[in-house]
């Protein structure tokens, strides 16, 4: 979505767009955007000064995702609950502490709400039939209203960095709850324990570090290549900086702290060491540089898929393949929840793969830790994010259509379904899962 100016919007030159990227220091919602009414379906009105919309919104009847982040409001505006096609809305970071009932229009499918002041929700988010996605990480929430189990079709949650005085174990009961995060909040400080006698991170002073080219931005921080240069000599390196205290994942020392007790383990992204003197006291964490020859395994969710991965239209992966990604992933989180450890954002855009199809396993975001009692209820959540990257896996190889391979294919979708069964308490282990995979014969 490329950036417009207020002036070619008041000289007319943006008729008949359909996104609309205004960023231009504004403190009243311009009139002119009602102009494209009659094509717009994506606003943008980040990074502006705005505290209220007009009672007249309604008027733009095609707009389907309206992004107001790092604006002024602390209300969200009830007049969203009469946009006919409105289904995702963006106010992160704002001041956000009224949130009134009924605010927010049927068709709700994506919110997001992180870093604001809200110390409740409203019950009537659990009349939103449609909500897959809720971001919640980075306010002041201090209890979560029950209603939100009618919310059959949410599937992603963020409740890091809270206030949260028990973890609502009635939402680990959705049929569809998979990519959860909860540290950071005060029930979660016991459970972090877990890790406080082992050694810390070692620490990287940052003018030992070179930086390079940026490799990616994610959620939480900008990850660079770089160099560290030791004693011993040069070594190529990652290098993550943290955008700020908060993060959409919750605290950046929550995913220091969880880095810290993954461990090594062949299919994981382990950390070197966290950063210290950096020259804006921003957090960092040191991963050694994954061979050149590594990839992303897919892209994050657009805003039509939502809670789903994309991917090239030219993705194709052979059965080999689709084999060995998931036993190394299937590794990779068994060893995770063995130490009682949540990846909470298990996802091919998470995921390396080279060439020869080995995976690699990174940031730990989202990851919070859980004790053994809960293991249940929590680890199921992990199974069906596994199920829903083996779907995407199988229908990227179109060998597995061959008359002969009918079997694999029966058993792998089988094991889809048992993975992402309605019923949590039915899906397998990730040690099962991985058992079942390594007994698959081509």
């Amino acid at each position: 979505m490329h950036h417009c100016t207020v002036d070619q919007l008041r000289r007319g030159e943006l008729s008949g767009i359909r996104r609309l990227n205004l960023s231009a220091d504004l403190s009243d919602f311009p009139v002119e955007i009602f102009d494209l009414a009659d094509s717009l379906e994506v606003l943008d009105l980040s990074n502006n000064r705005l505290n209220d919309l007009p009672d007249d919104l309604p008027r733009l009847h095609k707009l389907k995702r309206l992004f107001l982040s790092n604006n002024s409001f602390e209300t969200i505006p009830q007049v969203l609950s009469q946009c006919s096609q409105l289904s995702m809305i963006a106010f992160k970071g704002n001041r956000i502490k009224v949130f009134p009932e009924n605010a927010l229009p049927p068709q709700t499918r994506w919110l997001i709400l992180t870093d604001n002041c809200l110390e409740d929700l409203p019950v009537s988010l659990g009349s939103l039939d449609h909500l897959q996605k809720l971001s919640l990480a980075g306010n002041q929430l201090r209890n979560v209203p029950q209603e939100l189990v009618n919310c059959r079709q949410l599937e992603f949650i963020r409740l890091a960095a809270n206030q949260l005085e028990e973890l609502p174990d009635w939402l680990l009961s959705l049929p569809r709850l998979t990519w959860f995060s909860y540290a950071g909040n005060p029930f979660y400080t016991d459970w972090g324990k877990q890790v406080s006698d082992q050694p810390q991170l070692s620490t990287i002073d940052w003018h030992q570090l070179i930086l390079g080219d940026v490799l990616g931005q994610g959620a939480s921080g900008i990850i660079s290549k770089g160099i560290w240069k030791t004693d011993d000599g040069c070594l190529d390196v990652a290098v993550k900086v943290f955008r700020g205290e908060i993060t959409s994942d919750g605290y950046p020392m929550d995913e220091m702290q969880a880095c810290l007790a993954v461990g090594n383990h062949g299919n994981l992204i382990s950390p070197l060491g966290q950063v210290s003197n950096h020259p804006d006291q921003k957090n960092g964490l040191v991963f050694p540089l994954a061979p050149a020859d590594y990839r992303s395994l897919g892209h994050p969710p657009s805003l039509d898929s939502c809670t789903r991965d994309t991917y090239p239209s030219d993705t194709n992966f052979s059965l080999v393949g689709v084999l060995k990604i998931a036993i190394d992933v299937a590794a990779a989180v068994t060893h995770l929840h063995q130490r009682n450890i949540l990846h909470g954002d298990l996802y091919a855009h998470n995921i390396l793969t080279n060439s020869q199809n080995q995976a690699l396993l990174g940031d730990f975001g989202a990851a919070s830790f859980y004790p053994k009692a809960l293991a249940s209820k929590l680890e199921p959540t992990e199974v069906r994010a596994f199920g829903c990257l083996l779907e995407e896996l199988i229908d990227h190889c179109p060998e597995l259509n061959a008359v002969s391979l009918a079997p694999v294919k029966i058993h792998l979708h089988q094991l889809c379904q048992d993975c992402m069964d309605t019923v949590p308490d039915r899906r397998p282990t990730a040690e099962a899962v991985l058992r079942f995979l390594q007994s698959v014969e081509v």
